[in-house]
């Protein structure tokens, strides 16, 4: 794997990433109790996907209504996140960590604000569900509720030397332009920047935050990261749905990612990622389960790939070979992992019946789901 915060490939279009995955084919025995196949011979070993953006907690509400759009998709939220306690975090994470490693995923960032003890219980769960974890405590001083905040930015601070304290891999997250005033984010910037830690900010993902910001600072969301010293190379950007030209320019030159979780704001009628807008300008993508509406790497890729193309009217934006990479590498490179687990395709699955050798990552990539990981 890469250095922390590295990247093996550009995300520029057509970028051919291929040849950096690890292809390994070796004898694989079926798993019992999956799919009574005796035709299974082979495997094909590759880097595991890092879910770069996850709130474990959402997966309750999958199939519910939700409401008709975010705002209201979010007292929902609200709701769910008010019952959690360290025991309901501890089991239920778990049984979605453990979804998540069948899926796919063998390391996660869990963009965490439902309270400390919760996130220990949470950095129990990924222990138990063998997937490796970088808790993104959320900073929270306004908004939301009670639970989510902190009385101050060094008392949020403190949480996250304590955690640091107990040997718990951790970056800093302001959750919003929203949430943290403009001193709490200046703040928040100076420390992630002494501390070498990843800072993951949710920004641009719906019209109203960002004429919210515009009356408050004159600024909009991106703007106000770089002016407050919170974009930077070890930054991620989650969802920058809506984010403009301007926006997109200061990430790349910050040297910031952006991480997209195309599933979720589907399902939250978000709007559709800039996907040709940040190849483009060559920025680093990687993906999220986010709400865990779904849980399938191969799908948000898909989707990412999908949205591109309906976008310009045309097939093949992104290459197979930086669809893998957004999937892995540079989740990987946003959490400041240096290492994680790799993942085994099955090469007898039925979706991959007839399919070239030559063929196999695209085939995995637009033909799969994840059930065609052993």
């Amino acid at each position: 794997m890469v250095s922390a915060f590295g990247r093996r490939a550009s995300a520029g279009m057509g970028a051919e990433a291929a040849a950096t995955i690890t292809r390994r084919i070796v004898p694989a025995t079926p798993r019992p109790g999956t799919r009574d196949n005796p035709a299974v011979a082979e495997r094909l070993s590759l880097p595991g996907f890092v879910d770069a953006h996850c709130h474990a907690f959402q997966r309750r509400l999958r199939g519910r209504g939700e409401g008709r759009d975010f705002w209201s998709w979010r007292d929902e939220m609200l709701r769910e996140a008010e019952r959690q306690t360290p025991d309901t975090v501890r089991t239920e994470y778990a049984a979605t960590y453990r979804e998540l490693r069948a899926a796919g995923y063998t390391a996660v960032g869990e963009f965490h604000y439902l309270g400390y003890e919760e996130a220990l219980a949470a950095v129990e769960a990924a222990a138990e569900a063998e997937v490796e974890l970088v808790l993104l405590l959320t900073a929270y001083g306004r908004g939301g509720l009670p639970r989510f905040r902190q009385e101050s930015v060094s008392a949020y601070l403190e949480q996250v030397e304590s955690l640091r304290a107990r040997g718990v891999r951790v970056g800093v997250a302001p959750h919003s332009v929203r949430a943290c005033p403009s001193d709490w984010l200046e703040e928040i910037g100076r420390y992630a920047s002494a501390e070498g830690l990843p800072l993951h900010v949710h920004a641009d993902e719906q019209p109203r935050e960002i004429e919210e910001c515009l009356a408050e600072h004159g600024l909009r969301p991106i703007e106000l990261l770089a002016r407050t010293g919170c974009l930077g190379p070890r930054t991620t950007v989650v969802h920058a749905t809506h984010a403009n030209d301007a926006e997109l320019d200061l990430v790349a030159e910050a040297g910031a990612r952006v991480c997209l979780c195309p599933t979720t704001e589907a399902n939250l009628g978000d709007g559709f990622a800039p996907v040709a807008a940040l190849c483009e300008r060559s920025l680093g993508i990687c993906i999220g389960s986010d709400s865990n509406v779904r849980i399938d790497p191969l799908e948000e890729l898909r989707e990412l790939e999908g949205v591109a193309r309906r976008a310009a009217a045309r097939r093949n934006i992104v290459s197979i070979g930086s669809l893998l990479c957004f999937g892995s590498d540079e989740g990987g490179a946003s959490l400041g992992l240096d290492s994680w687990p790799d993942i085994s395709v099955d090469l007898g699955h039925p979706s991959l019946r007839g399919v070239e050798e030559a063929d196999l990552l695209s085939a995995l990539v637009l033909g799969c789901g994840a059930d065609v990981f052993l």
